[in-house]
Parts: C-alpha cells; structure tokens; sequence
C-alpha cells in the first residue's frame, strides 16, 4: 500500500499545528489525523474517539512500527513543506 496524497489543513494553536488527511493507492483516504506539538518535537496523532469513561481509542492506525514511521515522516515532510510555502 503506498501513501499516494497527503493534504495538510494548518492550524494556529499551541500545540495542534494542522490536521492531515491521508490517502493510499487513490482509493482510500484517513482525515482527522493532528499534527502536534510535543516535548520532543512534531508527531502525528491517529484519529481517536472518546469513548464514555472519558479516555481516547485510536479508529485507525498503522500495525507495524516500520509503516507507522513511513507515515510519520510523509506526513511531516508535506507539514514542514506546506509552512514553508506559506
């Protein structure tokens, strides 16, 4: 499966710098990922949902680390070039 579009939406906040949404093999797309700031720098944020006792549950994320890092860094790439451009 190959990321084929990664859209990055900015946002001015403290610590929440965009939403992304990502799109694989141009049929299948994942919106509402965050881009947040952290104490060691920029990460990317799966889409969750509150469940009822308050805590968060990812509803889609990657299962390996290896393409959980793939993502991360084309995320970010697209991020750091989107703010440039900006």
């Amino acid at each position: 499966m190959k990321i084929t579009e990664v859209r990055i939406f900015p946002k001015d906040e403290q610590k929440l710098k965009a939403y992304a949404a990502i799109t694989f093999d141009d049929v299948f797309v994942i919106h509402n990922l965050r881009i947040v700031k952290g104490e060691k720098g920029l990460m990317v944020c799966m889409p969750s949902r509150k469940m009822q006792d308050g805590s968060f549950k990812d509803i889609a994320h990657p299962i390996t680390n290896d393409f959980r890092h793939e993502l991360e860094k084309k995320v970010l790439e697209v991020y750091e070039d989107k703010i440039k451009g900006a």
